[in-house]
């Protein structure tokens, strides 16, 4: 049985990542002692708690995202449920929470009611140290005697098992940020399976120079980078180990641009059939050197994401974001017509300032640009950006509940954001998916408005299958066929 089990709750959509991966290749001799579970939302919720409680651990540290986080605080209310009920045969563990999500919440909410301890930052060595002060004083049988005080933001010292939250909330621990070096990062923990069956994250750089309001990123403006003889080493294991499908964590990879050729080079030396590599790249630093080497990768080897999230300067401006709508266009063109990548292209509804006309617009500067896909988002408020300065000003509101999505602005109605919602939905069941390529080649003439024209269409659509994402593909194109007559 585990000491310390390390719980993520995945939705169906996102393969897991490299988190807790970090957090256990860098426990030393406590790694032993531990071990990773990774749930899948599409699974029965009594899996994860019969998994937990058969485990019996001393410490369970949950990794919170948006998109976890209702999953997670459903787990732990019935884990509590399941303690009680067990009139102290079954000893209830730590809880720590770390993550995203969790490390920006207000302390009152009620998902940290359940943690004794919460980590802020990179918490790859502070997570070491604290399981470690917590397991100090383990017998034979691992039971936990006693907890040790750290330095936390909580100043009242535990000293028994008892929840520090029941009456003070979680005990805080700020974790400093880490020079990379000094961390293992725990690509030696990616299984088989998942080396052969799912996307392997991996990154080569920490931070974003910009300051997106938006973005978790914009805390952490100081670009850092793992040591690049390392972090090939680590690429030529991983590779040799039978990984093909790499997904880049880096929010700029080609902000220096010498190092993303040398990383580009160091894999079309490698390249198989099959393999792949993805990465999210700012559309205006695409110098000559970098777009000759982007022109070798061979079809299908090369996945590009290129963030745009507004054609109008005035809400970049606005959201601290640096926006060049003709710089970006051509960037799109040239991938376009010179190169093989698959490009994925995002653009927010719903930012401070920009009315439904002017998203629309900009939408369709962006199919004329032809990336391979669009994916238009909704605003979210993330916990911990600064992206709340607006709200009085824009009258921006949202919903109270994780992914917490803009409801409505001064200039958008719930109404024309529900129907954008709607819009992204059959977009991407449509358009982006690849099932009805025909068809939209067909209904998309280059003289019209693919907004106006696609908006009608999705409208029409959810009058007839409301807001079912489960859609047989031949009662849909049966649908669209009917619309367009």
């Amino acid at each position: 049985m585990p000491d310390i089990a390390l719980v993520t709750i995945n939705a169906k959509w996102i393969h897991p990542s490299l988190g807790l991966r970090l957090l256990q290749a860098n426990l030393a001799e406590l790694e032993a002692r531990s071990h990773l579970y990774e749930f899948a939302t599409r699974q029965e919720p009594s899996v994860w708690t019969e998994t937990l409680l058969a485990a019996k651990p001393c410490i369970i540290a949950f990794s919170v995202s948006i998109w976890n986080h209702t999953a997670t605080l459903s787990l732990l209310k019935t884990l509590e449920v399941r303690w009680e009920q067990s009139s102290g045969t079954a000893q209830k563990p730590i809880i720590i929470m770390g993550g995203p999500e969790a490390a920006n919440l207000p302390p009152d909410t009620e998902l940290l009611t359940h943690a004794d301890w919460l980590i802020r930052g990179e918490g790859e060595l502070a997570f070491r140290d604290l399981c470690r002060e917590l397991l100090a004083d383990a017998g034979t049988d691992t039971t936990i005697k006693t907890i040790r005080r750290l330095q936390t933001t909580n100043t009242t010292e535990p000293n028994t098992m008892e929840s520090a939250s029941a009456k003070h909330g979680p005990h805080v621990v700020e974790a400093e940020e880490l020079e990379l070096v000094a961390i293992d990062p725990g690509y030696r923990l990616y299984t088989e399976e998942d080396l052969s069956r799912k996307l392997t994250y991996v990154e080569a750089s920490r931070g974003c120079p910009f300051g997106c309001e938006f973005c978790l990123s914009s805390t952490d403006r100081r670009v850092r980078e793992f040591p690049m003889d390392r972090f090939l080493s680590n690429m030529e294991t991983l590779i040799a180990r039978g990984a093909r499908s790499f997904k880049f964590l880096d929010r700029t990879f080609n902000l220096d641009a010498g190092r993303a050729r040398a990383i580009m080079e160091f894999f079309l030396e490698r390249l198989v059939p099959g393999m792949f590599v993805h990465f999210e790249m700012i559309p205006g630093r695409f110098p000559i050197e970098l777009r000759e080497m982007l022109i070798r990768f061979p079809p299908g080897s090369l996945r590009l994401e290129v963030g745009i999230q507004t054609f109008n300067p005035t809400v970049a401006a606005l959201v601290g974001r640096t926006s060049k709508p003709e710089t970006e266009l051509e960037t799109l063109r040239f991938l376009r017509d010179h190169t093989n990548a698959i490009v994925h292209a995002d653009l927010i509804a719903g930012l401070p300032g920009e009315d439904f006309a002017s998203f629309g617009r900009g939408f369709d500067l962006l199919w004329s640009a032809g990336p391979n896909e669009i994916q238009p988002g909704i605003l979210k408020r993330l916990p911990g950006t600064p992206l709340t300065r607006h709200d009085q000003t824009y009258g921006m509101s949202y919903s109270e509940e994780p992914p917490y999505e803009v409801v409505s602005t001064s200039v958008l109605s719930k109404e024309e954001l529900d129907r954008l919602k709607n819009f992204a939905r059959f977009w991407e069941l449509i358009v982006n998916r690849g099932h009805f390529s025909s068809f939209v080649d067909r209904v998309f003439p280059s003289d019209q408005s693919v907004f106006d024209r696609f908006m009608v269409l999705a409208d029409s659509l959810r009058a007839r299958f409301g807001r079912d994402w489960g859609i047989p593909r031949d009662e849909l194109r049966n649908a669209m066929e009917a619309a367009i007559l």
